[in-house]
């Protein structure tokens, strides 16, 4: 029971990486705005968080650099496409290889640091419950600050009227431009209140759920936090939902290696971007379910 007990709570680890990656790339798409860098602000993030707790030994500045280096990183983004209508897809991909290229030149002189110990958290009486106690209640702090982060954004996006202003520059932009609102600013505001959200991810990733840095550790997380926004039909709850369902798939691999079940390493290391392919696939079926749900202007230069 103990090893099922730790491959939820390992799940629960991993979705959370995903979860509030996703959670910040569904704002900057209910703006209206694709930002395809996810990859490299959350590569640029993980390394000024690593730094940061290497030198100052803080976690919690370590997540504050992180998530300053990934709003820095989307503000950019934001000019290019937000101001001087650049291609969003185009600009998008530009950043994830800069993030990329960047992360892996400022990352040289920390390939080999080691940060200090964690330490270990528990919710006083839930945590000693058997097996929930052990799935669930001893998780570190950024994994219940992930599912409060979905409950704030139904909240956000649903009952405040800046949410309805955010969702309505998604909709129709010309309408909220006619109506006074400062679509560009939102707009702007949205992009780096995303790209903040992806540079915790970041950090989180290289202090917490894999204390070191490696080039490239990101492996692809960025893109299946993309993806889900997707899967999760523009929903935050879904989009938790499926940041564990994939980070479940993700630990799974460990799992049946720990059990002795002999699969190839490859294939293993596969599931992940296979079950995103396959959970795409299955929702493209039917497009007309996607165009009810996705904001409409999603991709659409504006033009005041």
């Amino acid at each position: 029971m103990d090893s099922y007990a730790l491959l939820i709570a390992a799940s629960l680890n991993a979705g959370t990486v995903l979860a509030i990656a996703a959670l910040g790339l569904l704002i900057n798409e209910k703006a209206g705005i694709v930002n395809l860098g996810a990859e490299g602000m959350m590569l640029c993030a993980a390394i000024a968080g690593f730094a940061t707790v290497a030198h100052t030994g803080n976690f919690w500045f370590g997540f504050l650099a992180g998530m300053a280096a990934g709003a820095i990183l989307a503000a950019i983004f934001g000019g290019l496409v937000i101001w001087l209508n650049t291609n969003q897809y185009a600009t998008g991909l530009a950043l994830s290889l800069f993030g990329t290229g960047f992360s892996a030149f400022a990352g040289i002189q920390y390939v080999q640091v080691k940060l200090p110990e964690q330490t270990q958290y528990a919710i006083p009486f839930l945590g000693d419950i058997p097996f929930l106690g052990m799935a669930l209640f001893r998780q570190h702090p950024m994994v219940y600050i992930g599912i409060a982060l979905m409950f704030g954004l139904i909240w956000f996006l649903y009952r405040t009227r800046t949410g309805l202003v955010l969702r309505s520059v998604g909709e129709s932009p010309e309408s909220a431009h006619a109506l006074g609102y400062p679509v560009r600013r939102i707009r702007l505001m949205a992009v780096m209140a995303g790209g903040a959200l992806c540079g915790l991810a970041g950090a989180y990733l290289s202090t917490v759920y894999t204390p070191l840095w490696v080039e490239g550790m990101v492996a692809g997380k960025g893109w299946i936090a993309l993806a889900l926004t997707t899967f999760a039909t523009w929903r935050p709850a879904r989009v938790l939902l499926g940041a564990y369902l994939f980070g479940g798939v993700t630990m799974l691999q460990f799992h049946l290696q720990a059990t002795g079940i002999e699969i190839a390493s490859q294939f293993l290391n596969m599931m992940p971007y296979l079950a995103t392919i396959v959970v795409l696939a299955l929702i493209s079926r039917n497009p007309a379910f996607i165009r009810i749900n996705m904001p409409a202007s999603l991709g659409k230069p504006f033009y005041s």
